[in-house]
């Protein structure tokens, strides 16, 4: 079976990559001229380079395969082009990468674009399976664990914009892969979305006390209420002034963020690892 694979050089295609190859999967990778190969190079794939905003090349690398595994981020509005490019090539098995970040209530300017995406996808036609990780982590490729640990190793002290009780979920990187790889080996999945986010929900205070302790090291939380932060941020980012965070990003650490795997559990086993020992085995591997 060949499967078509598209941000396969990124933090979680170049997980599941090689689990394709050890499953039996013959895979064809879908990369930019400016992609970095390097992760997969020791690989034997087969390379299309091309763009999802280019429906040639895009049909072109869907061209001969039986399934689509779509890693690459469904929030810039390349669904519809890839949707139609499957259905002319006579691709029908997709699997589509998707976030729980389309439950967050703030107006966040891709929400709208990863929604029309999800309906878009469920109205194809196709047997797709819909997996939403949480906030994934697990390697200095990860946006957001690797600068905590970072920040961590170099301060006693942690601001942090809130009461820190708002729940968090993160999933590691090998978890998602292979979740992506047991949906696709199973048909219960066909028609069907699941969340998909680590063993179980941790308050943000629990997070830095979770990454402190696997560091070694002693940190004091510094609680400051988040609003004036976000105003002050809001009002940066209005005169373009660029600071290391968002007033978004403070506002999502102040939503809850926790999500049931029931559902992925009983469908295709999805049995994913606690945030202590994910954190733990991150951190090891960069040591």
């Amino acid at each position: 079976m060949k499967v078509l694979v598209t941000g396969a050089t990124g933090f979680t295609g170049s997980r599941v990559v090689p689990l394709l190859l050890q499953s039996g999967y013959q895979v064809r990778c879908l990369t930019r001229a400016t992609s970095d190969r390097a992760p997969l190079s020791a690989l034997t794939v087969e390379w299309v380079t091309g763009d999802l905003s280019n429906p040639e090349t895009l049909a072109a690398a869907l061209r001969g395969v039986d399934a689509l595994v779509n890693i690459a981020s469904l929030g810039f509005g390349h669904a519809d082009s890839i949707l139609r490019s499957a259905k002319e090539a006579g691709v029908r098995r997709a699997i589509f990468i998707s976030t729980t970040a389309i439950f967050t209530q703030l107006n966040a300017g891709s929400k709208s674009v990863r929604l029309a995406a999800e309906e878009a996808i469920q109205a194809s036609g196709l047997d797709y399976t819909i997996l939403r990780p949480t906030m994934i982590y697990g390697s200095p490729r990860d946006r957001n664990m690797w600068r905590l640990i970072r920040l961590l190793r170099l301060t006693p002290v942690m601001p942090i914009f809130g009461d820190g009780e708002s729940l968090q979920q993160p999933i590691f990187v090998d978890d998602v892969a292979q979740a992506v790889l047991r949906a696709l080996q199973t048909d219960a999945t066909i028609g069907k979305s699941y969340n998909i986010a680590g063993k179980a929900p941790l308050a943000y205070n629990q997070v830095i006390d979770t990454v402190a302790s696997a560091l070694g090291r002693r940190v004091w939380k510094l609680h400051l209420p988040y609003m004036p932060i976000v105003r002050i941020l809001q009002f940066t980012e209005q005169i373009r002034l660029r600071l290391p965070i968002k007033a978004e990003q403070v506002l999502r650490l102040n939503e809850n963020k926790a999500f049931s795997n029931e559902e992925a559990q009983r469908d295709f086993g999805f049995s994913p690892r606690g945030f202590e020992e994910g954190i733990r085995t991150e951190i090891s591997n960069i040591q």
